[in-house]
């Protein structure tokens, strides 16, 4: 059934509701959060901006180009070949330099 928003309203559709402050008791209740707080979570495990990190070391694992992927000669992005919009002199260029 479709409610008319616009329509003015009565008294006799607010009679059933609750007051205020029963309202919000309850709610209060229901919306109670528990916080995880974990030892990276201090503030010895936050990184600020323009802090010396050249005592870090980070470990990446490098997949080399697959036989369906080429290397964009504008981007130098590795795309797949249905991305491939043209091809000059070899050298291969994806469809968002192209386009």
């Amino acid at each position: 059934m479709a409610t008319d928003y616009d329509a003015p309203r009565t008294k006799d559709e607010d009679q059933g509701h609750e007051s205020l402050e029963a309202l919000k008791s309850q709610r209060h209740g229901a919306q109670t959060a528990q916080i995880d707080v974990e030892d990276a979570d201090t503030a010895e495990g936050i990184d600020l901006p323009g802090a010396d990190l050249s005592g870090e070391e980070l470990i990446v694992q490098i997949v080399p180009p697959q036989q369906d992927e080429f290397t964009c000669a504008s981007c130098f992005l590795v795309r797949h070949q249905s991305q491939v919009a043209r091809e000059k002199d070899g050298a291969k260029y994806c469809r968002d330099c192209e386009g």
